[in-house]
C-alpha cells in the first residue's frame, strides 16, 4: 500500500492526533464533571470502598467494549457479546467443575474453553457478515440467540458453581486499593490502544471503516481485517466470561442480558463514530468509566432501577446526536 493511498483510506492516527486528544479531553471533562457533582450532592462517593466498588462494577463492561471499538471502527455492530459471554461462561463453568482435575488444571482449563468459546462466536459472526456482505446488525442478533440458547442448553437452565477457592480470590483480589478485574481490563485497552495506533493492522481497520473501497482497491484483504475485528470482539467478550466468573463465582445461563448495549454505549460515549473510522479506545475506557460514575452516583441517590435505566438511555441518546454533530464537523 503506497503512503499517499494510505493517507486517502485512513485518517492520522486516532490516537495522537490533536483532534482526538481534544476530543478525548471534553469527555475527561465530563467525566470530572460527574465526579465532582456526585462528590458535592451525596456523602459516600469519593470514600476508598466506593472508588474501589465502581472500578469493579465497570470491569466486564470495559473488557467488552475494548473489543466493541475494533467492531464499531470497521463500521459493525456486534449486538451477541452479552450472550456470548454467557456461553461461555456456561462452557468454561463446566470445565472447572470437570472431576479429576486439580485446582490450577481446572481454572486453567476454564480460561482456555471461555476465551476459544469466545473466539469461535466472533470468527463466526466475522465470515457470515464479510463473505456475504451481510449487515453486522443481523448476523450477530442471530448470534445472540444462538449463543443464549446454547448456554441455556448445556447448563440445562441451571447456574452453575462450586468453583476453586483460588479462583474466587482471584476475583476479589487487591493490588493496592484497585481490584486485580481491573487492571486486567486496564491491560486489554493499553493492548487495545498499541495495536490500533503502532500496528499497520490497527491503521487498517481505521482505514476500513473511513473507505473501505480504498483500502481494498490498495490489495489489502479487507474480508480477513473484518474477520480479525469480529473475532477480537469475541475474546473480549471470552475474557468478559471469566472475570464475571471470578467475581460471582458461579456461571449462570441467563448472565449478561443487555450487557451488549453497555457495551456500544461505551464506546459512542467515548467518541468512537457509529459509522466508523474516527475513535480510540482511550475514549472508550472513559466512556466506561462515564456509565460506571453515573450509575454509582445514582445509586446512591437512591433512585430506582427503572429510573437509571431512563437517565442511562438519554446519555446515550445524546451521545449519538453528539456522534452526529461531531461527523458533520469532520466533513468540513
Amino acid at each position: 500500500m503506497t503512503t499517499d493511498t494510505l493517507k486517502s483510506a485512513a485518517p492520522a492516527r486516532e490516537g495522537l492526533s490533536l483532534r482526538v486528544l481534544m476530543q478525548n479531553s471534553g469527555i475527561g471533562l465530563a467525566l470530572l464533571a460527574l465526579i465532582i457533582f456526585f462528590s458535592v450532592t451525596t456523602e459516600h462517593f469519593l470514600t476508598p470502598n466506593n472508588i474501589t466498588n465502581i472500578l469493579t462494577q465497570i470491569t466486564i463492561n470495559l473488557v467488552l467494549a475494548v473489543g466493541m471499538t475494533f467492531v464499531i471502527l470497521i463500521g459493525g455492530i456486534d449486538l451477541s457479546v452479552g450472550s456470548v459471554m454467557a456461553f461461555a461462561a456456561v462452557v468454561a463453568g463446566k470445565a472447572i467443575t470437570m472431576p479429576g482435575f486439580g485446582d490450577a488444571e481446572a481454572i486453567a482449563l476454564a480460561i482456555f474453553a471461555a476465551t476459544m468459546t469466545g473466539v469461535l462466536c466472533g470468527l463466526f459472526n466475522g465470515i457470515a457478515s464479510a463473505f456475504w456482505s451481510l449487515p453486522s446488525f443481523i448476523i450477530t442478533l442471530g448470534m445472540l440467540n444462538i449463543a443464549r440458547g446454547g448456554a441455556l442448553q448445556i447448563s440445562g437452565a441451571q447456574t452453575i458453581y462450586s468453583f476453586p477457592f483460588a479462583f474466587e480470590e482471584f476475583g476479589s483480589a487487591m493490588v493496592y486499593g484497585v481490584p486485580v478485574v481491573f487492571l486486567v481490563a486496564l491491560l486489554f485497552v493499553l493492548i487495545a490502544w498499541f495495536i490500533l495506533n503502532f500496528t499497520v493492522f490497527g491503521r487498517l481497520l481505521y482505514g476500513i471503516g473511513n473507505n473501505e473501497e480504498a483500502v481494498r482497491l490498495a490489495g489489502h484483504p479487507v474480508f480477513w481485517y473484518k474477520v480479525a475485528a469480529f473475532t477480537i470482539c469475541g475474546l473480549t467478550a471470552g475474557v468478559a466470561a471469566v472475570v464475571y466468573m471470578a467475581r460471582l463465582n458461579i456461571s449462570s445461563p441467563i448472565a449478561g442480558i443487555g450487557f451488549e448495549l453497555n457495551a456500544i454505549a461505551a464506546v459512542i460515549i467515548g467518541g468512537t463514530s457509529l459509522s466508523g473510522g474516527r475513535g480510540s479506545v482511550i475514549g472508550t475506557l472513559l466512556g466506561a468509566i462515564i456509565i460506571g460514575v453515573l450509575a454509582n452516583g445514582l445509586i446512591l441517590y437512591g433512585l430506582s432501577d427503572f429510573m437509571r435505566q431512563m437517565i442511562t438511555g438519554v446519555v446515550i441518546i445524546v451521545a449519538v446526536i453528539l456522534d452526529y454533530y461531531r461527523a458533520r464537523f469532520a466533513s468540513k
